[in-house]
């Protein structure tokens, strides 16, 4: 059973950056697609990264185009999300997410991810 536990997350300073990691627990995340979902307080799930099996193809929510980058390494079995300018509205619990295997383009639909770890807070102060 494939398994996928967050860090990084914590309290940050608008304007700070932060780093978000997620580890597989076995190889096979080699040929799943994977993303990264946030819920901020009160309000539903959202795409903010995702992408394919081998790293080639992303897509990102406008809000955080040329601040947030998405990252695979298939040899480390880890997910990474950089996050740059931190503001206030980035606050949520953020959760990594994997397909089972795919090998489409990045796919940004919460239905398609069939493994989810327990989530990571992020909170940005202005």
């Amino acid at each position: 059973q494939v398994q996928l536990v967050e860090s990084g997350g914590g309290l940050a300073q608008a304007g700070d950056s932060l780093r978000l990691s997620c580890t597989a627990s076995e190889w096979t995340f080699s040929d799943s697609a994977m993303g990264w979902f946030r819920q901020p307080p009160g309000k539903e799930r959202e795409v903010v990264a995702a992408i394919n099996y081998i790293g080639r193809s992303t897509l990102y929510r406008d809000s955080v185009k040329g601040r947030f980058y998405i990252s695979k390494d298939n040899v480390k079995n880890t997910l990474s999300l950089q996050m740059n300018n931190l503001k206030p509205d980035d606050t949520a619990v953020y959760d990594c997410a994997a397909t089972a295997r795919y090998r489409g383009p990045a796919v940004s639909s919460s239905y398609v991810y069939k493994t989810w770890g327990q989530g990571t807070q992020v909170t940005v102060s202005s």
